[in-house]
Order: C-alpha cells, then structure tokens, then sequence
C-alpha cells in the first residue's frame, strides 16, 4: 500500500538563463510552468515504475494552487522537488515544490499540484486508460 504523500524525489535541476527572463529581469512564471509540468510528469512516472506497473502515456489536465513565492534570477540553479499525493483510476497528482539554491540555503520560490491522466495514445480519441495499465471501458 502507498502513503500519500510519497518521499520527495528530484526530478530536475536547472539552471535558469537570460532568455528566460522577463521585462523586469526576473524569470517568467511560464518558464517555471513549464519546467513544473515536465517536472510532475517525471515524478509520476519515477512512482509508476517504482510501483512495477506499465509506464502510461500521461498527459496534464489541471494546474492547480500554483504560487509564486519569490522571483527567480537568472544564474539561479532551481531544484523541481516532486511527491505523489494521489493514485485514482486514471489519473496521478503530483506536488511539485520548486526551490532556487541560495547563499543562505535552498528557498522555495513556488510550488504547484499537477494533475495527469493516463490515455491510450495508439487511440485517435485518447482514451483513458487506468494507472496500473488496464483499459477503461
């Protein structure tokens, strides 16, 4: 049986780059976005696998409580920190915590819950499927 949430698992480390800043010199929150979005999709992925179930295809559906807590700078190596908090049928949530390396210590500067769902991508209509690798009807 799993317990919710799983260990924390580093699923990217980046180094944040001048063109990824904005008109204020500070990296764009659709950067980190994206990053978190890669970064939860891994996640779920590394607790699929390590659960000894078939790898799905798995795609976002919700992007929620995401928060920007501190700016980013360019320079800043940032650390996508991932925990599973939820197995449905179809679908995985993740957590993902991202922290900027600090003189003073790792700081997070924002975090976001990254829902996926698994889906049959040989199916022209995307079909769901279920985590463990089972077709829905």
């Amino acid at each position: 049986m799993l317990n919710f949430p799983t260990a924390r698992y580093l699923a990217v480390k980046v180094v944040m780059m001048p063109r990824d800043t904005n008109a204020v010199g500070t990296i764009f929150g659709g950067v980190l976005l994206s990053h978190i979005d890669q970064a939860g999709a891994v996640g779920a992925i590394h607790e699929i696998r390590s659960q000894g179930w078939p790898t799905p295809a798995l795609v976002t559906v919700a992007m929620n409580g995401v928060e920007f807590h501190e700016p980013v700078a360019v320079g800043e190596v940032v650390s996508f920190w991932t925990q599973v908090t939820r197995i449905g049928r179809t679908s995985i949530t993740t957590h993902v915590s991202v922290e900027s390396e600090r003189e003073d210590g790792p700081k997070r500067v924002t975090e976001a819950e990254v829902v996926y769902v698994a889906i049959d991508k040989e199916s022209p209509v995307r079909k769901t499927m279920t985590i463990r690798g089972e077709e829905t009807s």
